[in-house]
């Protein structure tokens, strides 16, 4: 039962979050997604009974708007940081109701749970340290091996080493 879990967030709706990991930035820091974003994310969704309806584990994460999702998950996702995988469970009136899905793999009525990893915010994200681009427009830093400049121009426009 989340609701007997520490650290679990029950918001007004019904919709209970349990943030499991931190992101990079650490804990209630990084980029949070709008409604306006676009994420990357990996998920595993589940019944009560655990019988599981939906997972992208094993294969490779989805990419979608936040605008476009069950009201629950973007309540949640709203509240989560770039980096961060959290449990959610969402009672019916925030997931499919009481119809369920039109396949029947989410039945009338069901509360459902998602362990959802957010991978990154593609788009109109919020929050989060400022990032600095190379002229090839990725990301500096990181140390990721990489012996060269990272992007960066010295003032003769020839790369920094």
């Amino acid at each position: 039962n989340m609701s007997q879990t520490d650290g679990v967030q029950t918001l007004p709706s019904g919709v209970r979050l349990h943030i499991l990991t931190h992101g990079p930035e650490g804990e209630g820091r990084g980029v949070r997604p709008t409604a306006a974003s676009a994420v990357r994310v990996h998920y595993h969704g589940t019944l009560p009974d655990a019988t599981t309806f939906d997972s992208t584990l094993g294969g490779d994460p989805v990419t979608f708007a936040v605008g476009q999702v069950i009201p629950g998950w973007k309540e949640a996702l709203l509240l989560m940081h770039e980096g961060e995988t959290a449990l959610i469970g969402i009672p019916p009136e925030m997931a499919y109701g009481e119809r369920g899905t039109p396949d029947g793999g989410i039945p009338g009525g069901a509360t459902i749970f998602f362990k959802v990893q957010l991978l990154e915010v593609l788009s109109a994200g919020i929050g989060g340290s400022p990032t600095l681009l190379g002229v090839d427009g990725k990301k500096l830093g990181g140390g990721g091996g990489d012996s060269g400049s990272g992007g960066l121009l010295g003032a003769d426009g020839k790369p920094m080493g």
